[in-house]
C-alpha cells in the first residue's frame, strides 16, 4: 500500500510541471516565500498543483475545490537573489502526487495528503509503436514549424522510458493548460502517449490551418500594404474561429436599445433586427458597414418615445405672449383659441398656423412664446432658398454623405417628438431639377398624414402628430395652393407709429441697455426722441431696424461713459442726429398743391405701406401710350384699362370726340428703380388720366386705392391697414376706397380711424367728386344744360 504523505502545496494559475523537469519560479507573494524556504529548510518536499483562475477570485486566494487532484512532488533545488531584492526558487519535478485531502490551515501554508505515483510497467511492444508513431509525427511538426528546434527530437529519443519521453515532449511542445494537465494526470502511461499521440496531430493540424489562413491572405493582398494585409488576415481568422468580441457588443447594444424603443411598430423593429444583423456580418473597414451604422445611431437616437408635459393652463399663456409682445390682439387671440381648443379637446389635429406679415413683425418671436406658454421645446428652420426635396424628406441610403431631412434632423436635435417646430419663410422655398421642396411639405403640415411621416433617409415612418407646426410667411401670394390650403393664415400688419412707440419703450430700449452693459440712468429716451427715431431713421413695416438704431446708440453711449463724459445722459431729438447722423429717411408726402394729371395712390409692399404719386402727360403725337416706372405686367394692363374707360367717358367728360388719336399718354410712376406691381392702383390711374385731359387738378389731400373695371366698377384689394398708415404718416387725413373694403376698417387702430376721413365707392361716378370735384361740378352743370335744352 502507497505511504501517504503531509506536503505544502503551491498552487500555481495555469502551470503544469512534469517529472524529472526544472521550474523557475519568481517570487510574487510573501507568504509563498515564506512557506518554499521554510519547507527547504526542513528538507521537505512540495506538492506544486496547477489551476484555472476565475476573474472574480482575488488575488491570493485559491479554492481548493477547484485545484487539481494530481499534482507534481518538486524538491526545492536552490533559492536565488536577484538583483532590486526579489527572490527565484528553482524546482525540480520528482513524481507524481495523488491528493487525498487538501487541509487548509488559515495563515499557515496549504497542505494536502498525497501520494507518491511511480510509472506503472507497460507493454513494450505497445508503448513502442505509439513513440515511433509520434517521433514520426514530430519530425515532420519539426520540418514544417520552425518553432521547434532539430535537437528536440534527438533529445526526445535519448529519454530511455515511455513514461519519460512523454513527459519530455509533455513539456517542450506548445499545449495548452489543460492538454498539459490532461497528460499529467494519466496515470497509465500507454494513455499518456495516446494523449501525446493526439496533442501532437492538433499542433500538427493547428500550424496548418495558420499556413492556409497565412495563404489565403497573401493570395489576396499585396504584400506592400500591411495594413490591408492584418485587415484582411482577420476577415479569415474570423471566418474560421467565429464572431469578433467587439461586433458581438455592438450587436447586444444595438440590439438592447432596439428592445428599448416603444415607438416602433413590431415589423419595423424587425427590419431594423435584421439590419443589425447585417451589421455584424459585415466587415467594419467597408464604407457599406459605415453609411449602415451611421443609420442605425440615426434611428436610435431619434426621441421615439420621449414627450414633454404641456402647460395647459390658457390665463398663464396669455400673461406670456402679452409679456412677449406688445399690440397683435388678433394674432394672440387666435393662438389663445387654439391653445384652448387643445387643452379642451386634448388633441392638436387641426389646421397648422400659419403667421404671415411684413419683416419685423414679430412672427418668429411670437412662436418663441408659443412655446414657452405650452412649456415645450422649441426647433426653428428656415426654408429661405431651399430648393432640394432632400432638404425635408432626406436622401436615400446609397451613398456615405446621405442624412435625413431637415425636419427628423430637427426632431433629433430637440430630443422630444412633440417640440414647437417653426417653419420660417415658408413662401421663399423654390423648385428645380431637384424637386420641389414646398409638395414635400404638403405630409409634414397634413395633420391626417404626419402621424406616418416617411423620411427617405429613414425609410421607416415617424409620428409628427404630435409636433406643434408653425410656419412664417411674408406674403401668403408666394405659398403654393396646395400647401396654403393646409394652413390658416394669422395676419400680423405693419405696427403704427404709435405702436412702434410703445413696443420701444417696453421692450427695445431695456433689452438693449441690459445687452450693452448700460443702467437706465446712463441713457434714457425722451419720447419725443423716440418719435423722431421711429419717422426719420427707420422705414420698415415691423420694429427690427428700429431697434438696430436703439443699439447702434447704446454702443456709442458706452463709449461716451468709458471716455469720462457726463454718466448721465438724457437723450432728446436735437440730440439725436449726434448719434445717428443726418436722417436717413423721409415717407414720401402729399403734394403742397393741387396740381393737374398727379394722382395720389396708395401701395403695399412687404415692407409695408406707402403712398404713390401716379402723374400723366398729354403730348402731341399718335395716339400712343407710353408707361414707365418700372411698372409690372399687372399694373400695365390697368393703366390699359384706364385708358379705354377714359375713351368711353370722353363725351360725359366734355371731351372732343376722337380726342385721344393725336395725342400721346406717358404715365410715370415716381421711384423708376423700385418694381410696382398689382391692379390696386386702377382709380389712381383713371383719376390722373381725366385729370390730365380735362386740364382739372386732382384734389392732393385725397389718397385713392381700388381695382377698376372697363365699366367702371371699383373692386376690393389687399393691405388695407399698411395703405391707409402710409396715407396717414404723409399726412392726408381722406381716403377714398371700395365699398367692399369697408368691413377691413376694423383692422385699423381707433386712434387712426377718428382722425381720418374714408369715403366707399362702388364705382368711379362715385369716387370722382371726391377727388376732382371741380370736374364733378362742371359735369353737373352740363347735365343741366342738356336738359334745359
Amino acid at each position: 500500500m502507497l505511504e501517504v504523505k503531509s506536503y505544502v502545496v503551491l498552487p500555481l494559475e495555469e502551470v503544469v510541471i512534469f517529472p524529472h523537469t526544472l521550474l523557475r519560479l519568481d517570487f510574487m507573494q510573501n507568504k509563498v516565500e515564506r512557506d518554499v524556504e521554510d519547507a527547504m529548510a526542513r528538507g521537505e518536499q512540495v506538492l506544486i498543483v496547477g489551476y484555472r483562475k476565475e476573474a472574480d477570485e482575488s488575488a491570493g486566494q485559491v479554492d481548493t475545490g477547484k485545484l487539481a487532484l494530481v499534482g507534481t512532488i518538486c524538491r526545492v533545488k536552490q533559492i536565488m537573489r536577484l538583483p532590486g531584492g526579489q527572490k527565484q526558487v528553482v524546482l525540480e519535478g520528482q513524481q507524481r502526487g495523488l491528493v487525498q485531502a487538501y487541509q487548509p490551515n488559515g495563515e499557515e501554508a496549504l497542505r494536502a495528503q498525497a501520494t507518491e505515483q511511480a510509472d506503472p510497467d507497460v507493454q513494450e511492444e505497445k508503448s513502442t509503436l505509439l513513440m515511433e508513431r509520434i517521433t514520426e509525427r514530430l519530425r515532420q511538426l519539426i520540418r514544417v514549424n520552425q518553432k521547434y528546434p532539430a535537437s528536440l527530437l534527438r533529445e526526445a529519443g535519448m529519454m530511455q522510458t515511455p513514461g519519460l519521453f512523454a513527459d519530455f515532449l509533455a513539456t517542450h511542445l506548445q499545449f495548452s493548460f489543460q492538454e498539459k494537465q490532461v497528460m499529467l494526470a494519466d496515470l497509465s502511461v500507454e494513455q499518456r502517449l495516446l494523449d501525446l499521440n493526439v496533442f501532437v496531430e492538433k499542433v500538427i493540424q493547428r500550424h496548418e490551418l495558420e499556413n492556409y489562413i497565412q495563404t489565403q491572405t497573401q493570395t489576396v493582398m499585396a504584400k506592400s500594404q500591411r495594413e490591408y494585409f492584418l485587415r484582411e488576415q482577420m476577415k479569415v481568422i474570423q471566418k474560421e474561429l467565429g464572431e469578433a468580441e467587439e461586433k458581438q457588443a455592438e450587436k447586444e447594444r444595438m440590439s438592447a436599445m432596439l428592445e428599448a424603443i416603444q415607438g416602433i411598430s413590431a415589423d419595423n423593429k424587425d427590419k431594423l433586427g435584421k439590419e443589425i444583423n447585417r451589421l455584424e456580418k459585415m466587415p467594419a473597414s467597408t464604407p457599406e458597414a459605415a453609411v449602415l451604422r451611421q443609420y442605425l445611431d440615426t434611428v436610435f437616437q431619434l426621441p421615439w418615445d420621449i414627450v414633454t408635459d404641456d402647460v395647459l393652463d390658457i390665463n398663464a399663456a396669455e400673461v406670456v405672449l402679452n409679456e412677449d409682445h406688445y399690440a397683435l390682439e388678433k394674432p394672440k387671440e387666435r393662438i389663445l383659441e387654439y391653445l384652448a381648443v387643445r387643452q379642451l379637446s386634448n388633441s392638436l389635429k387641426g389646421p397648422i398656423i400659419c403667421l404671415v406679415g411684413p419683416p419685423g413683425t414679430g412672427k418668429t418671436s411670437l412662436a418663441k412664446s408659443v412655446a414657452r406658454a405650452l412649456n415645450r421645446k422649441f426647433i426653428r428652420i428656415s426654408l429661405g432658398g431651399v430648393r432640394d426635396e432632400a432638404e425635408i424628406r432626406g436622401h436615400r441610403r446609397t451613398y456615405v454623405a446621405s442624412m435625413p431631412g431637415r425636419i427628423i434632423q430637427g426632431i433629433r436635435q430637440v430630443g422630444v417628438r412633440n417640440p414647437v417646430f417653426l417653419l420660417d419663410e415658408v413662401d421663399k422655398t423654390s423648385s428645380d431639377y431637384r424637386g420641389d421642396p414646398a409638395s414635400a411639405l404638403l405630409e409634414v403640415l397634413d395633420s391626417e398624414q404626419n402621424n406616418t411621416f416617411s423620411d427617405h433617409y429613414l425609410e421607416i415612418p415617424f409620428d409628427l402628430s404630435q409636433v406643434l407646426f408653425i410656419t412664417t410667411a411674408n406674403n401668403a401670394r408666394e405659398i403654393p395652393r396646395p400647401l396654403l390650403d393646409r394652413m390658416e393664415l394669422i395676419e400680423l400688419s405693419s405696427y403704427t407709429e404709435e405702436e412702434k412707440f410703445e413696443i420701444a419703450k417696453r421692450h427695445l430700449i431695456p433689452k438693449q441697455l441690459q445687452e450693452n452693459g448700460l443702467r437706465e440712468d446712463q441713457l434714457q429716451f425722451a419720447d419725443k426722441t423716440v418719435v423722431r427715431m421711429i419717422s426719420a431713421y427707420t422705414r420698415e413695416a415691423g420694429v427690427r431696424q428700429l431697434e438696430r438704431q436703439i443699439g447702434k446708440i447704446c454702443r456709442k453711449r458706452a463709449r461716451q461713459i468709458l471716455s469720462g463724459e457726463e454718466s448721465k445722459l438724457n437723450l432728446t431729438a436735437n440730440k439725436l442726429e449726434k448719434f445717428l447722423g443726418t436722417a436717413v429717411y423721409s415717407h414720401t408726402a402729399a403734394e403742397k398743391q393741387d396740381q393737374i394729371g398727379v394722382a395720389t395712390g396708395m401701395v403695399w409692399t412687404e415692407m409695408g405701406g406707402e403712398i404713390l404719386p401716379i402723374e400723366v402727360s398729354i403730348l402731341e403725337g399718335k395716339g400712343d401710350l407710353i408707361l414707365t416706372g418700372k411698372l409690372g405686367e399687372v399694373m400695365r394692363e390697368s393703366a390699359r384699362i384706364a385708358l379705354s374707360y377714359v375713351r368711353s367717358k370722353g363725351e360725359a367728360y366734355g371731351l372732343m370726340p376722337e380726342f385721344y388719336k393725336e395725342k400721346d399718354i406717358h404715365i410715370h410712376a415716381p421711384e423708376g428703380s423700385v418694381p410696382k406691381e398689382g391692379p390696386s392702383a386702377g382709380v389712381t390711374l383713371v383719376t390722373a388720366l381725366v385729370s390730365a385731359y380735362t386740364k382739372y387738378p386732382v384734389r392732393r389731400d385725397v389718397a385713392m386705392t381700388g381695382e377698376i373695371t372697363l365699366r367702371g366698377n371699383i373692386l376690393p384689394i389687399g393691405g388695407l391697414k399698411e395703405k391707409l398708415l402710409a396715407a396717414y404718416r404723409a399726412g392726408i387725413y381722406e381716403a377714398v376706397i371700395p365699398e367692399e373694403n369697408r368691413k377691413d376698417m376694423e383692422e385699423l387702430p381707433e386712434s387712426i380711424q377718428r382722425k381720418m376721413t374714408i369715403h366707399y365707392a362702388e364705382n368711379y361716378e362715385q369716387a370722382l367728386g371726391y377727388l376732382i370735384p371741380e370736374l364733378e361740378r362742371r359735369i353737373k352743370q352740363m347735365r343741366r344744360e342738356k336738359k334745359e335744352d
